[in-house]
């Protein structure tokens, strides 16, 4: 059965050139950078189709780039709580504080999402064995989704991560890798892999299409608040698919006439560690350097010197009149601690590096007594539980 996809084209998103939709490709040849899924919004769509749909990601298939429902690949992904955090909101002295809690979906994590959309484009295109470089979320997901086509993942993460993401990935029955040193390193090992040109590489943003599952963030954050957007979002930034894929879905639906205007700032949180997008940001650059010897974190996520999609990510930035900011290891357990007790909600660091991030904007003034703010706990806590002992 036809999705009523509205997808037309790949673009690159530094040089403009415009790829079909009907050849496997990964990124920008040319520019080598990444590519940008379109779609057709000279027909409106009215926010009524959604009215009976299953509360899932894929609610929102005109705007996802899968044209038939049969190579759809969910495990129920997406639709996670928004909740409302009242004594956060006292805590920080602001209008509305509530938290996007990503630890709802399968495997745990946000990754969820856009690995099952990574799959079921991947199975369309007639692929079924993939590879990815992993801080330990993103390759359970795979894994999953994987296993639910029937296919093969070959997974490869730092030595560094913790042991349950490792035995997540096995027991799905993928490959798994563990390298020295950082994600980067993980991926530079990957691509030497013998077999590495069989298989399909889901490296962040290095494919297009991890980057459509998880704008599905940004569509349920506003149908979530009858389509009015908060004033500030804080996203927790390593590779920076979520924070750029939300900010895509707000223009979406900006252009399909769903919401009447952008309201938000994008702010982007790294840890003191390992924190390239800060640095560029506080240069002024539109692009990231690496991040040398980045140094070991509780927050797995967070820890990537160089994201293959970091002119998008300060793009986002600026467009939103957002910022960068980092926090430090002692700062995430002690926001996580905080938010345990005022809320009963244990965060996965990269969660705590969010809200305390949060306090320290309100601090300094950008964030205002009368914001409504969003921030994102992207995983659950419970696969960190060795980094925190």
């Amino acid at each position: 059965m036809n999705t009523n996809s509205r997808f037309l084209s790949l673009q690159c998103h530094l040089t403009g050139k415009k790829y079909p939709i009907d050849t496997p490709i990964r990124f920008c040849p040319i520019s080598q950078q990444p590519l940008v899924a379109n779609y057709q919004m000279d027909r409106p769509i009215s926010k009524e189709i959604l009215q009976g749909r299953p509360a899932d990601m894929w609610r929102y298939k005109e705007m996802l780039p899968v044209l038939e429902d049969k190579y759809i690949i969910s495990l129920g992904e997406g639709m996670t709580p928004l909740l409302e955090a009242q004594n956060l909101t006292r805590i920080l002295g602001i209008s509305r504080f509530q938290i996007k809690d990503e630890g709802n979906n399968p495997t745990g994590s946000f990754k969820a999402r856009g690995l099952s959309m990574a799959v079921s484009k991947a199975a369309e295109w007639g692929l079924q064995e993939f590879c990815v470089p992993t801080a330990g979320n993103a390759g359970s997901a795979l894994a999953a989704y994987t296993a639910r086509l029937g296919g093969k993942a070959h997974i490869f993460m730092p030595v560094a991560t913790p042991d349950v993401f490792q035995k997540d990935c096995e027991i799905m029955g993928a490959k798994v890798h563990k390298v020295d040193g950082s994600i980067k390193d993980a991926g530079a090992a990957m691509s030497r892999h013998p077999l590495y040109a069989d298989w399909w590489d889901v490296t962040t943003l290095k494919e297009p299409f991890r980057l459509e599952g998880k704008k599905t963030m940004g569509y349920e954050i506003a149908e979530q608040l009858n389509w009015v957007l908060p004033d500030v979002i804080i996203y927790p930034t390593g590779g920076g698919t979520g924070l750029i894929g939300i900010w895509k879905a707000f223009q979406e639906m900006l252009k399909l006439g769903w919401i009447k205007d952008i309201t938000t700032k994008m702010v982007a949180v790294q840890t003191k560690v390992c924190n390239p997008v800060v640095l560029a940001y506080e240069k002024g650059l539109d692009y990231t350097d690496t991040y040398e010897n980045p140094g070991i974190t509780i927050a797995n996520g967070l820890r990537v010197p160089k994201p293959f999609g970091d002119r998008l990510i300060m793009k986002t930035i600026k467009e939103s009149k957002g910022i960068a900011v980092h926090v430090s290891e002692q700062d995430m357990v002690e926001a996580m601690s905080l938010c345990a007790v005022k809320e009963g909600l244990f965060l996965a660091p990269e969660g705590a590096a969010v809200l305390k991030a949060a306090q320290n904007l309100v601090k300094s003034g950008f964030i205002k007594s009368t914001d409504h703010v969003i921030m994102l706990n992207t995983g659950s806590p419970y696969k960190y539980i060795e980094n925190l002992v």
